[in-house]
Order: C-alpha cells, then sequence, then structure tokens
C-alpha cells in the first residue's frame, strides 16, 4: 500500500538564522501580495523566496521567479544558511494552537511519500484541482528539485503504534525545532535517524493507503514532475515530502467554508424562502448572536442536514426535510458518500438549481465567495457586498475518507484543514536524496 521513506531534509543553520520564526511562512496558496511583502522584508532568508517569489515587469524566461528561487537556494546551500541532514530522516512535528478557547496538540510526522497514480488505491485524493496552480508548481520544481511546501496526507492507526514508537524515541530529547509563528501557534520537530525505528514504522505503514487532506496540487505536480524526469533518464524523482497524520489524532481539525453569494440578477428574497420551503424546514433565529447560532447549527446537524442563511435582516436555520426528493436532484454518477455531503446539497440543490450558480460559475466565482469567517460573513452581506450568507458545519474526517474510498472528489472549498502546516521547517531537496 502507501510506502515511505526517510529523507535528507534542508533545514535552517540555527548559527545563521538565529530566529527561525523569521524565516518560515503558510503555504503558497493561502499568502496574498500584502503577506508575500511582508515576509520578504522580515528576513534576507525568508523561505517566500523560494515558494513564492515576487515577479516584476522585465521577467523573461531566463530571470524569472523560477530561476530566481533556484538561486537563492543553490547561494543558502553554498554558504550553509540551508544544511542538509547527514543522514535520511522522518521528523516527528508536533503544532500547538488554540481552538475554542482551549490549546490543541496535533502530532504527524515528515517522510517521503512514494508518488503513483491515485487509480492504484494507494494515495487517495478528495478534492479536485485547478490546471493553473499545478503549472505554477511544475515550473517552480523544474527549476529547483525541491519540495518546499509538505503534503498533508492522513492514514489510520486507531491503536496510535506510529506515535508511541516516535515518542518512545524522543522522550528525554528537547526538540530540535521549537518555534512560535506569527499566529502565535508553536512548532515543535525531533529528528529521527535510528533506522531500526525507521524501519518498524515504514512497516507498519506500508499496509495502509494514505488520504490526501491538503496538497492536492502540489502532489499531482509532483507525479508529473517524476514523469518528466523518468521519461528523460533520471532516478530518484519518485517521491514527495509529506506530513502524515493520524486520523484519529485528538488535534485533527477541520474548520467549514462558508459560502457568500451576490450579483444574481433580478433576486428576490421571499421568493428564493418560498422555494427552499418544498425541501427544507425554515426555521428563523431570534437574535444576531452568531457564535450561539454556529453552536445550536453543530447540535442540529447530529439530528438532520441542516445549513444556516444570513440574509442581512435574519438567520434561518434550514434543516433538510425531503432528503429523497434532494437525492433525486443531485447527480447521478456520484456515491453514496458525495450525496451524504453537506457542502454537494448545498452548491448543487441550493446554488445551481435554486440560485442559477452551475458548477462553471462556482469555478470562476463570479457569483460566489469563500470564507471561514462567520463574523466577515455577516459584515458582507451587512453591506451589501453580497446578498445572500450560507453557513455550514464542518466537513468530519469519516466523511473525507468515505468520499476518497469511494473514489470520489469533494465539491471545491469542502474542507479546511486547520492550522495550517508551515513551509520553511524542512526542505527536500530531490538532488540530495
Amino acid at each position: 500500500m502507501a510506502d515511505i521513506i526517510p529523507f535528507k531534509g534542508l533545514r535552517y543553520n540555527p548559527e545563521k538564522i538565529s530566529n527561525l520564526a523569521s524565516v518560515v511562512t503558510p503555504p503558497y496558496d493561502i499568502i496574498d501580495e500584502s503577506a508575500q511583502a511582508r515576509y520578504y522584508a522580515e528576513n534576507p532568508a525568508n523561505v517566500i523566496r523560494l515558494e513564492l517569489g515576487l515577479m516584476f515587469p522585465q521577467d523573461s524566461s531566463s530571470n524569472n521567479r523560477y530561476t530566481r528561487a533556484a538561486q537563492y537556494l543553490e547561494k543558502w546551500q553554498e554558504d550553509q544558511t540551508l544544511l542538509a541532514e547527514d543522514k535520511a530522516a522522518l521528523y516527528l512535528y508536533q503544532q500547538e494552537f488554540n481552538f475554542r478557547g482551549e490549546k490543541v496538540v496535533r502530532t504527524g510526522f515528515v517522510c517521503g511519500l512514494k508518488l503513483e497514480p491515485y487509480e492504484n488505491g494507494n494515495i487517495l485524493p478528495h478534492e479536485e484541482t485547478l490546471s493553473k496552480p499545478k503549472a505554477d508548481r511544475l515550473q517552480l520544481m523544474r527549476a529547483t528539485n525541491s519540495n518546499f511546501s509538505s503534503i498533508f496526507g492522513l492514514y489510520s492507526d486507531e491503536q496510535k503504534e506510529a506515535e508511541k514508537l516516535l515518542f518512545a524515541e524522543v522522550k528525554e530529547q528537547a526538540p530540535d525545532i521549537n518555534i512560535i509563528d506569527e499566529a502565535g501557534e508553536t512548532h515543535k520537530i525531533w529528528v529521527i535517524k535510528n533506522e531500526e525505528l525507521i524501519e518498524r514504522i515504514v512497516a507498519l505503514l506500508a499496509d495502509r493507503p494514505v488520504y490526501i487532506a491538503d496538497g492536492h496540487h502540489r502532489y499531482e505536480t509532483a507525479l508529473e514532475y517524476y514523469h518528466e524526469m523518468k521519461e528523460q533518464g533520471f532516478q530518484g524523482y519518485d517521491y514527495v515530502m509529506a506530513t502524515l497524520v493520524n486520523v484519529f489524532d485528538e488535534g485533527l481539525v477541520v474548520l467549514p467554508t462558508h459560502r457568500l453569494v451576490g450579483n444574481i440578477p433580478s433576486f428576490k428574497l421571499d421568493a428564493f424562502i418560498n422555494r427552499l420551503a418544498d425541501l427544507f424546514a425554515i426555521e428563523l433565529y431570534k437574535d444576531k448572536n452568531i457564535g450561539a447560532f454556529m453552536q445550536e447549527l453543530e447540535s442540529k446537524a447530529k439530528e438532520h442536514k441542516v445549513f444556516g442563511l444570513y440574509s442581512g435582516k435574519d438567520l434561518y436555520f434550514l434543516e433538510l426535510n425531503n432528503p429523497e426528493q434532494a437525492s433525486d436532484l443531485l447527480p447521478d454518477n456520484k456515491s453514496a458518500a458525495w450525496e451524504n455531503l453537506d457542502v454537494a446539497l448545498l452548491d448543487n440543490i441550493i446554488l445551481d438549481q435554486l440560485l442559477g450558480i452551475n458548477e462553471q460559475k462556482r469555478r470562476s466565482q463570479e457569483n460566489l465567495a469563500y470564507t471561514r469567517s462567520e463574523e466577515w460573513l455577516m459584515e458582507q452581506v451587512d453591506n451589501r457586498n453580497y446578498q445572500l450568507g450560507f453557513l455550514l458545519n464542518p466537513t468530519r474526517v469519516e466523511e473525507i475518507i468515505a468520499v476518497a474510498q469511494a473514489r470520489d472528489k469533494m465539491p471545491q472549498k469542502s474542507t479546511y484543514f486547520y492550522p495550517k502546516l508551515i513551509t520553511g521547517l524542512i526542505i527536500n531537496n530531490l538532488s540530495i536524496n
């Protein structure tokens, strides 16, 4: 099944970089222009120069963000800003963060994950990908031979055997990396080079599939790059850097991604509510306390499929009361696991059939925006930037796995694993592995 290996990671040299928090970033796909500029200014060796370099009007095929990333990578290795591990390793990785007022710890380990087609059934995706981000990441891999951001994968180990083995190895050791990032989240990494232990971990996961939680674009890009290199006669490009987390880990948090709808011509709220009533029981909420509303939305989900609706004036609960009719309105070629998803019902029935926002429009986002902030959603509707806001419960991990096992893909923006893995703690340079 899934095939993992240790690898020689590139890590920042603490003798050169005294404040490691100043050189790391979130993954490239959540960095906007202002954040990019801030990371550039924070430290001359910030990993942003490798992961998401600036673009300039005078860029050419020989001088661009990708070629400059390759130059920085080479320079930082030559001057020992980045040091390669002397021996292949696995990396135990803990993230400590606050969630709903409590401290939460998520545990995983960083490894090399063998690249193979999804149809083999060993690596299972759950989301669709877009061509533009993959083209960007492929150019970066061609220039640098490296993974700067890790794939986030899930595996199933109910007895937590892997974690027990890893923690037994490092129980009396201080972390090799211990930083607090700009969001106040703590990142700890222990470097594990014990070959016997690594062999036990590799054997333990050998009969388990890996589900991609985040990083589908990076995985598919790495697979394409591997095929390119293989066709040119090069060996050793068939692994990608991945952080694997147990689905039974108490710190595994999935957040919902809410939908904002706008630019619907001739939209009438009363008429829309009347159409909703064919499928949903509609309950007006007593006030605008969004925190209490979201708690009740989560509680109601134990009994029914339920969404939140914000009209700019009122909050509503929408409880599905006709699941058979709803199922008849969904695409015929989807699995039962897919049909059971809240986002599938919302996107394909409410957005598509009741509001006319079909899949193409959802991809272009001409009528749609996404957010994880309930407060921002309400603010946007109040300010009439959007006409409606739809609030969701988070997709459960078991739902994600069920869809992946059914070889289906979830709708866009179905999951948000929180927090994101940080970029820059470990780099996988395929040229040295």
